[in-house]
């Protein structure tokens, strides 16, 4: 049941990186739809000039140059007008030019606009089919823990109870150890301040509640959601999704870790937690599993860590 909840987690943790992507696309989307509408509008009111310069231009030429200087009654003055319809009909041309230039451009934004409607629509299918596996992951999982007695039930419910107040206990002590110990300014596990000590205490706040996929609080978390929402706390903003923030901060040895220090599991990425010193970490652990403290090392193969801000 285990095995099917962390694969569940790996697929919300794609889908969530997958958001920001959706995100970024609907915006360059947006972009280009407002830019091709002004370009339309720029088009139509440079037609709609070529439409009165064809008029002006059919009442000039219903007689040949020839005819109207023989039937001119003052030739010099007709071929003063005739110069001027000269540069008309370089005024004409370059509208023209204009026209052709501005209806190019057009296409070619249209073009791009359609080329990224397809993309984006290629990766909200990608995203629903990881939301399909989430749900049937989650269902396999019931259906095992469906198999199980009564009794069983019973006894692995009283086992989660326990741990969670075993957490928050934990957490407890933590808060306890980082007052008493705030005058400590070397070593790693220092306690945590400024910035992350705001985010820290906020992800021990969260012990025992929910994971869930793509929430990011109040009530319930899942693992890169309880990291964005404990930084922004501190007022530093990371995405949703923990491939993106491995790459939303300094990187960090483990023999330099420090409370409030993002710790990365498995390959790709697709877990992470927040170091709170001793070795433990805080994180959403999985679907069917709360906030809790597990220790940093050991449980999950570790990538690296990272320093937000």
């Amino acid at each position: 049941m285990a095995t099917l909840q962390h694969q569940a987690e790996e697929a919300g943790e794609a889908a969530n990186d997958l958001t920001g992507q959706i995100a970024t696309a609907r915006r360059k989307v947006a972009a280009l739809t407002e830019g091709a509408g002004r370009q339309e509008r720029v088009v139509q009111e440079i037609g709609r000039r070529i439409g009165l310069l064809a008029v002006a231009n059919y009442q000039r030429s219903q007689m040949t140059t020839t005819a109207q200087l023989l039937l001119s009654s003052d030739p010099d003055q007709f071929l003063k007008q005739a110069s001027t319809a000269q540069a008309y009909a370089g005024q004409q041309t370059a509208v023209l030019r204009r026209y052709q230039n501005a209806s190019g451009k057009l296409a070619d934004l249209r073009s791009i606009e359609r080329s990224e409607l397809q993309a984006l629509a290629a990766v909200q299918a990608k995203q629903n089919e990881l939301k399909a596996k989430i749900a049937s992951n989650l269902a396999a999982a019931d259906k095992v823990l469906a198999k199980l007695t009564d009794a069983e039930r019973d006894r692995l419910a009283a086992e989660d109870a326990a741990e969670v107040q075993r957490e928050k206990d934990e957490a407890e002590a933590e808060r306890r150890r980082t007052s008493r110990d705030s005058q400590r300014t070397a070593g790693p596990d220092v306690p945590a301040s400024g910035r992350a000590k705001i985010a820290v205490a906020y992800a021990l706040n969260q012990i025992g509640d929910p994971y869930l996929w793509a929430a990011a609080g109040p009530d319930a978390f899942d693992c890169s959601g309880l990291t964005l929402s404990a930084w922004g706390k501190a007022g530093i903003s990371l995405s949703h999704s923990s491939t993106a923030q491995y790459n939303e901060g300094r990187r960090v040895s483990r023999a330099d870790l420090m409370p409030g220090d993002l710790l990365f599991y498995f390959t790709p990425i697709s877990h992470v937690s927040m170091y709170i010193g001793n070795g433990k970490a805080v994180h959403a652990s999985r679907p069917g599993k709360p906030v809790q403290i597990d220790p940093a090392f050991g449980q999950m193969p570790y990538v690296g860590a990272v320093r937000p801000g």
